[in-house]
This record gives C-alpha cells, structure tokens and sequence, in this order.
C-alpha cells in the first residue's frame, strides 16, 4: 500500500492509501470523500452566487415563494404558503438525525441498530426525492395562468380585493382557430407557444374583457406597511396592458414563468434538480451499504468505516438544502 520516493540524499514514503500514515488522522477513503465533498461544496456555492446576482438585478420582479410554493397534498384548492416545503425540509433533517444514530451504532459494532437506521435513513431519503417530484409536478403545471406581453412582461389576473383568479374561471372558448399540425408541421417545427396553451390570447383577452370586475397586476413588487405584493393595474391601464399580450403562459418551463421572471425557473429547475440528484445518488449508495450490512459484511471486518463515509455524504446534502431553501424559499 505504501509508495517510495527516491531521491539523491533521502528516502520517503508518500502515502499510498495506508493505515500507517494517515494524514490529519483520517483513513483514506474519508479523505477522499472530504476531497469530494469540499468540491462539490464550491460547486453549488457557485451555483447559489449566480442565483443571488441575477435575484438582486431582477428582484423588482422576481416572484413571491409564498405565492408560489402554496401547494399540499390532498389539500387542493388550499393556500398552504410554505408548509409541505417545510415538511421535506423537516424530513431531510430527521433522516441526517437517523444517519448519526447508524454511525453511532456502527462504532459499538451493532449490526442491528445500524441496519435500522439506515433502513429509515432510507425511507426519509426517498420521501423527500419523491416531494421534490411532486413540486415540481406542481410548479410545471401551474395553478392560475398568466399572458406575456410583446414586451416581455408579465400579467396575472385577479380580482377586486387583489385575489388571484385562474385563466379557466373567465377566459371564453371562441370557434376554433388554430392551425391543424400535420405530421411535416407538428408542435416541434412551431415557434408559437400559444399552441400548446389551453386558451389563446384572443379567448383570454374576450373573456377579460366580459369579467368587468377583473383587474390585473404585473410583476413590479411594491412594498406596503413591510409587506411585499404585486403592483395591480386600474381597469383601463389593463386593458391597455392586455391588449398587447402575445402569449398566454401556464406552469413554469425553460422558456416562461407564470409566477414571474424567467430566471427564477430556469434556477430553480437547475439547483433543486442539481440537489435531487444528489440526494437520489445519496439513497442508492445507502441501500447498498444497508445491503452490505444484513450480509454481514462490516461485521465480519469489525469495522462500519463505509457507513461513515456514506454518512458524510448524506450530512453534506442535508446541509446544501438547508442553503438552497433559504434562498429560494425563506429570503
């Protein structure tokens, strides 16, 4: 396991990954794996910078978590800003909790707690993949709907005491007039993201334009008594500002968000997937170390070393979520 260096006046021995030389007093593997987890770190604070510049350049416009992060499962139609968010934030902490109990118990060599708690290690790790999913599914889809102007902004609908109203509680169906896609001219060959929306413009502008009740509001945040909200239009403003709509945006993609700006999705898309995976990562190497220990296999090394080294791993993708929620859902 050992190397040697020869030189001209001296003999030395580099460390080949041994037991007798252990720089910092740490065994190879775990070097390795703070080697990893130290440039990672750097990789998703690069990742979590860009996000910070591009909110402050855009942060008059940029969207409200409270009003985009509002789902819960089997509440539908119920505003719960925040709270299945911090149900997974919760559940990734406890499984961190559990991870130091299996490492706990690996180092008094009990084969049964560890398989335990790896075991709910586990469990937690795939519930939060599988909330992630879910929100994404969620955020994807959208809730209300919303039109981009020719411009580029941003307009949502809502009502007279400033409540969001969906695109389907007043958008009118007109005699169909879109273009029939044929096989040499399908959805990929065109431009025009109307098509895949469910209303066309003219539908939503007629539909407004009966809901006299309606208003609008943009994207611009305005702050009022500390507390921030969208800037709503008068009547006559909105219908001005509607009238030079172009496309009719619903969910959130790589290309429009009906929550705000742009950015925002494209980041969240990237940083919460970039995250997922890793975690994903982090729940497949734990069934297998979960596999390693029922066969015995570290207890016939009287050493748990591996269910260490996965539990750096799996503190580490606790700790760049704890970061990644504060940004994109506390500030």
């Amino acid at each position: 396991m050992e190397a040697t260096v020869t030189t001209a006046n001296n003999n030395e021995k580099t460390w080949g990954g041994g037991e007798d030389i252990q720089p910092l007093g740490a065994s190879y593997g775990k070097m390795m794996m703070w080697f990893f987890i130290v440039s990672d770190a750097l990789t998703f604070s690069g990742f979590l910078a860009a996000y910070g510049f591009s909110r402050f350049k855009f942060i008059e416009t940029w969207p409200l978590a409270d009003e985009v992060f509002t789902h819960f499962p089997f509440m539908h139609g119920v505003s719960a800003p925040m709270y299945y968010v911090a149900l997974m934030t919760f559940i990734l902490i406890f499984s961190s909790v559990t991870m130091v109990l299996a490492v706990d118990a690996g180092h008094q060599l009990k084969k049964t707690k560890v398989a335990i708690y790896m075991f709910l290690t586990i469990i937690g790790g795939l519930i939060f993949v599988g909330s992630q999913a879910w929100e994404w599914k969620n955020f994807i889809k959208g809730e209300y709907g919303a039109v981009e102007t020719a411009g580029g902004s941003l307009l949502q609908f809502v009502d007279a005491k400033g409540e969001r109203v969906a695109l389907e509680e007043f958008a009118v169906k007109l005699p169909e007039q879109r273009e029939a896609l044929t096989r040499s001219h399908s959805t990929w060959f065109m431009e025009d993201a109307e098509t895949q929306a469910t209303y066309t413009v003219a539908e939503v502008q007629a539909g407004f334009k009966a809901h006299p009740e309606l208003l609008i509001r943009t994207e611009q945040i305005i702050e009022n008594n500390g507390k921030k909200s969208k800037k709503v239009l008068t009547r006559a403003e909105a219908e001005t500002r509607l009238a030079t709509a172009k496309y009719v945006v619903e969910g959130a993609n790589l290309t429009r968000n009906e929550y705000g700006s742009k950015l925002f999705a494209d980041f969240f898309f990237f940083i919460t997937g970039f995250h997922g995976f890793h975690v994903f990562s982090g729940v497949i190497i734990n069934i297998i170390i979960f596999f390693n220990v029922l066969l015995g296999t570290y207890e016939k090394r009287r050493s748990y070393e591996m269910v260490e080294k996965v539990g750096l791993y799996w503190h580490f993708v606790d700790l760049v979520w704890v970061f990644v929620f504060t940004v994109f859902y506390l500030v």
